[in-house]
């Protein structure tokens, strides 16, 4: 018998690797599954080649150094089959994160990176009239054109098996696209956010009897959503006025969202606002919700990137 152990692991080892960074339509179980018989037919050969030592031990010998490869070998394979088939245990999803009021859809980029490593989809749009879209003109933009900025990204980009998340304001956002795209939304998270009754504007909820009279309202500074220090100076140089229509727009709301299969509502209790409070005991007492809470300020997705990632691919 011809025993080559060397040539063989390096061969299969070397293989591996680069049909995963081609990225060849080889499928990933097909080459798990090849991976594993590499594995144990190595090991297979270490055993035959003990025993043949043992029973002739005029044998020729392996060296040192193919013995180091071949372990070396059956145990990057190993890693990699671990790794593959827990990526394979967990399957993709579509994540689409809503914004609220004066921000916009950098505010996301922590937690958008941290879901994409995991190979998931991610959209966080930048809703018309703030960020860098903040040169249109405020005094046409209201929240129907807010919710026709979300639906218009989901149907262009043909997703579906959405996570819809909206934060603050962004609650109102995706109670609107709910309306408009239910049979796309497979779970839906209200991050520290508004969730409307039907013919409800957003400044109905906060009791603002009097709108201001101007186009836009100024954004509040970093330190009102209690941003982290180290962050908050960058948040600042980011806000940017919202424009008013989109507080004092009233909803229709026919109930869309409550026919997803989850819904989920997370509070920021560091953030002061009674109206959360009220609505996190509304979902609290509905079995058909889930709630969490995470200690820190209302830009939970700057303060907590990494727990508010994780949190968003267990309520998915």
């Amino acid at each position: 018998m011809s025993l080559q152990p060397f040539s063989i692991v390096e061969r299969s080892t070397a293989w591996i690797a680069n049909t995963f960074a081609a990225g060849q339509p080889t499928g990933k179980l097909s080459v798990i599954r090849w991976l594993y018989f590499r594995v144990i037919r190595t090991l297979a050969l270490c055993m035959h080649f003990k025993e043949d030592v043992l029973r002739n031990p005029a044998a020729p010998t392996l060296s040192r150094r193919q013995f180091t490869s071949m372990g070396l070998g059956v145990l990057a394979a190993a890693e990699i089959i671990s790794n593959e088939l827990a990526r394979a245990a967990t399957p993709n999803r579509s994540f689409v994160l809503v914004h609220g009021a004066w921000h916009g859809g950098w505010c996301w980029r922590r937690v958008a990176d941290r879901l994409a490593a995991k190979g998931h989809y991610v959209v966080a749009p930048t809703l018309s009239g703030v960020g860098e879209r903040s040169h249109l003109p405020p005094g046409s933009i209201d929240l129907s054109t807010q919710v026709a900025d979300v639906v218009g990204e989901i149907r262009w980009k043909d997703i579906d098996r959405i996570v819809l998340v909206g934060h603050s304001y962004g609650g109102m956002v995706i109670t609107g696209v709910a309306e408009q795209l239910h049979d796309r939304i497979s779970s839906i998270v209200y991050l520290d956010a508004f969730l409307p009754g039907d013919g409800q504007s957003l400044f109905d909820i906060t009791h603002t009897a009097t709108p201001p009279a101007t186009a836009s309202v100024p954004s509040h500074p970093a330190s009102f959503f209690h941003v982290n220090g180290a962050d908050s100076a960058w948040v600042d140089s980011k806000l940017t006025p919202h424009p008013t229509a989109c507080f004092t727009e009233r909803l229709k709301v026919a109930g869309a969202y409550q026919n997803i299969a989850k819904k989920s509502y997370i509070r920021a209790p560091l953030f002061k606002m009674p109206a959360f409070d009220e609505f996190l005991a509304r979902c609290s007492g509905d079995p058909s919700w889930k709630t969490q809470t995470v200690t820190c300020g209302h830009d939970v997705m700057i303060d907590q990137p990494e727990a508010l990632s994780a949190l968003l691919e267990k309520l998915a």
